[in-house]
């Protein structure tokens, strides 16, 4: 649905993207390695996106090769150090990496790959290491002033009852470090306290208490310094859990989900809540906007974003006329410029 009413003043760099990349030659990158899988709960989805960047690259005509985790990955720059002092074919010269959660986001892998000069795509160090924390990212969103939920931070073994009770019923119980909706529950009512509770009591890590936003969710996807067009997502349930995202034919996307002054604004607050947090490259923020006083809340950041059938960076971009082949391209081609944490 597009209810803008002129030109999406995003089209123009859009198209001047697109110039860049039809300009490109496929073999600037070298020999790429698309990072998928890996061992995070979201193993399923990130195999699943990896697989789709790894054909949208070849058929853009790249030299692009999957590996499967961290591990493979080390094991392939260990062969290629040898493969280079025996005077053999160079090894790869950036990676893609589409491994969701864990190591791909946490800014293990990013740490790794710059001690070995090689470019990767997304965030650094700095920004993934704490978007994969959602406390420390919302601790950094009050500081900067841009509105967040409610929250209580629980350590392991902490009181979930206590926290739910200070900040009041409706909440989303979610572990600090997860993505996917993994280990999220939903508490409208004190009867339904009792499976988080359950989780609670063998979850090693922390937990997150966050006050519930009564209204439509959004998400906005970033390309360098653009914001996409948002996405409303209405799905089938009450809401938008691992089912909605990734199996349901009946969740609804709206895109762009908002009329063109308020695009604006939501297309603001998530580029500013994505520098805030040391992100750059792409990824996406997501958003919620309470009903009664249509003020938006920042929920939370995702540094390697799905790349499914599903997902809602590609359904963001194919709006504005960039298809999946394309931002796969777009997105690979910053690696050219990657510098510094």
């Amino acid at each position: 649905m597009n209810r803008h009413s002129g030109p999406d003043p995003r089209s123009a760099a859009i198209a001047a993207l697109k110039a860049r990349l039809a300009a490109l030659d496929p073999a600037v990158f070298g020999r790429v390695a698309v990072l998928m899988g890996g061992r995070s709960a979201e193993r399923e989805v990130s195999l699943d996106s990896g697989r789709n960047v790894l054909a949208a690259l070849r058929e853009c005509g790249v030299d692009a090769h999957g590996v499967d985790g961290v591990p493979a990955l080390l094991e392939a720059l260990r062969q290629d150090r040898h493969a280079t002092a025996a005077g053999g074919a160079a090894g790869f010269d950036r990676v893609f990496n589409i491994l969701h959660g864990g190591e791909g986001e946490n800014g293990v892998l990013q740490g790794l790959l710059a001690a070995h000069g090689l470019p990767c795509t997304g965030s650094g160090v700095q920004g993934s290491a704490l978007t994969i924390d959602k406390i420390r990212t919302k601790q950094v969103w009050l500081g900067e002033g841009l509105p967040t939920p409610r929250f209580v931070r629980i350590p392991p073994g902490g009181d979930l009852a206590a926290a739910v009770q200070s900040l009041g019923l409706p909440v989303f119980i979610k572990p600090a470090t997860e993505g996917s909706s993994v280990g999220i529950f939903r508490i409208g009512e004190a009867a339904e306290l009792a499976p988080a509770i359950a989780f609670a009591t063998t979850f090693p890590g922390e937990l997150l208490a966050e006050r519930l936003v009564s209204g439509e969710e959004y998400t906005v996807g970033i390309l360098g310094d653009l914001a996409l067009p948002s996405v409303r997502i209405v799905p089938p349930g009450a809401w938008y859990d691992y089912h909605a995202k990734y199996l349901s034919e009946d969740t609804r996307y709206f895109c762009p989900g908002l009329d063109e002054g308020e695009e604006a604004v939501i297309g603001a607050l998530a580029l500013a809540a994505f520098h805030a947090a040391g992100c750059r490259g792409w990824g996406r923020v997501d958003l919620m906007r309470d009903r009664a006083s249509g003020a938006f809340q920042l929920i939370e950041i995702n540094t390697a974003p799905g790349m499914t059938s599903h997902s809602l960076v590609p359904k963001a971009a194919r709006a504005l006329g960039l298809e999946f082949d394309r931002l796969c391209l777009a997105i690979l081609a910053q690696t050219l410029e990657v510098a510094g944490p």
